[in-house]
């Protein structure tokens, strides 16, 4: 297993995979279902990479398995602070620890970058992904925002990290 940083022969239609088929799966009943199995193949791929925005791959046995996008904060109102903006996994990749070795990765190069703050948003209704988050010492704010995802309010919840 290999965590890095996308390299220019990265497919990234494979990279897109990972969030599609995360998103079906992880979101199944807190997304329209509708919605999901709509999701088109290479969906992402046009927005994994962004000036603003780093990318890390896990891979095993040459396949991508996982992602994450960080970087500085994208509002102004955490100014500051660092943002883990996605984390993914393919399916079968989930609930073996993998997750924390990303997130942790993914938060080193943060702190290489400068952030001893670090926030995410997470979906409310997602448990699972508020419980991983919560045991790697995340804390919930206050702040949320809304989303319509497939005709359907979600509400996303904050979380902050802070180096001690």
């Amino acid at each position: 297993m290999e965590i890095r940083y996308i390299a220019e022969q990265d497919d990234r239609l494979a990279i897109s995979k990972v969030y599609e088929e995360s998103w079906k799966y992880a979101y199944q009943f807190i997304v329209p279902q509708d919605y999901l199995d709509r999701i088109p193949y290479g969906q992402w791929a046009s927005y994994i990479e962004q000036a603003d925005r780093k990318n890390l791959v896990m891979v095993e046995d040459g396949i991508i398995i996982g992602t994450s996008g960080f970087g500085k904060s994208r509002m102004d109102e955490t100014n500051g602070f660092g943002e883990i903006i996605s984390l993914y996994f393919l399916p079968d990749y989930m609930g073996k620890g993998y997750g924390r070795l990303l997130l942790q990765a993914a938060m080193c190069e943060l702190k290489k970058m400068g952030f001893d703050k670090v926030f995410l948003w997470v979906l409310e209704e997602n448990r699972n992904a508020r419980c991983f988050y919560e045991k790697f010492g995340f804390v919930q704010t206050e702040r949320c925002l809304f989303s319509d995802i497939g005709g359907k309010e979600l509400k996303e919840v904050q979380y902050c990290y802070q180096d001690r």
